[in-house]
């Protein structure tokens, strides 16, 4: 039987317009929420992306 992984795939919402990014992230190295600075192609500049549940 498979061992069940640590990484999962995780949602990041743009905190200024309804964009959204997905990728995966280690749970066992961020147990909190992520929280990156990407590029959102609707407002066109870098913006805070906050990990949606």
């Amino acid at each position: 039987m498979a061992k069940a992984g640590n990484r999962v795939q995780v949602k990041l919402k743009s905190s200024e317009s309804p964009h959204c990014y997905y990728t995966t992230k280690n749970k066992r190295n961020n147990p909190d929420r992520l929280v990156l600075k990407k590029y959102d192609p609707v407002v066109r500049k870098k913006v805070e992306y906050k990990e949606a549940r």
